[in-house]
């Protein structure tokens, strides 16, 4: 199985390839220290596994989507040390197929890498903890990414046909996420969505809504 490392600490990578080595079905066939080096190796070894670190120059999440386009069917592992409960949700949002912290055993990263390349995903226990946290504490951690561009539309004031076009999607679709919006917020209607997304931060506080 070819695994790629992409992280800005050259300890880290020495660190992580050192424990693949270990194995006989892993193979690191390439390393990188940014999201533009990273895809780069990406682009040419073509690997199964890809193991990112969230916090590096270009962004983990941003090499994750860039290199989605390039190799649709690699596994993608965040190795991070810690994250915000914002960065885990939009991990989260990313699908990634696991998210793993540094200080895990080799032996839990090299289970790990075998684990998602079967198609499975893997949270640490701590992150999963943090996750349901958020979830019980923060209604719009129910939300998708989508939604919440759209609950931001809405706090503007953007009626289901400019939000179409700014999101490049259909009226049906908007239609299909504001309805997932109010069911997940519990709300009655678009104006509801809208105050609420208003009084949590989004768009513009002076915006009229109705």
């Amino acid at each position: 199985m070819k695994v790629v490392i992409v992280d800005d600490h050259p300890l880290v990578r020495s660190g992580v390839e050192q424990a693949l080595q270990m194995t006989q079905d892993l193979n690191v066939v390439g390393m990188a220290g940014d999201c533009d080096e990273g895809l780069a190796v990406i682009a040419a070894q073509k690997p199964d596994v890809v193991i990112v670190d969230l916090r590096m120059p270009g962004g983990g999440l941003t090499l994750i989507r860039q290199a989605r386009k390039l190799i649709s069917q690699a596994r993608f592992i965040i190795l991070t040390s810690y994250s915000s409960q914002g960065e885990i949700m939009q991990a989260v949002a990313e699908n990634v197929d696991a998210y793993v912290l540094k200080g895990a055993l080799p032996e839990e990263l090299i289970s790990v890498i075998r684990l998602v390349s079967q198609g499975r995903r893997y949270y640490d226990p701590e992150i999963v903890d943090m996750i349901m946290k958020s979830n019980e504490e923060d209604p719009l951690a129910q939300l998708t990414q989508r939604e919440r561009e759209i609950l931001q539309e809405l706090a503007e004031g953007k009626n289901n046909k400019l939000i179409a076009e700014k999101l490049f999607i259909s009226e049906n679709t908007v239609k299909k996420h504001i309805c997932n919006i109010l069911e997940k917020l519990e709300l009655q209607d678009r104006t509801q969505a809208a105050l609420f997304a208003v009084s949590h931060g989004f768009g513009n506080q002076n915006q009229e809504i109705g």
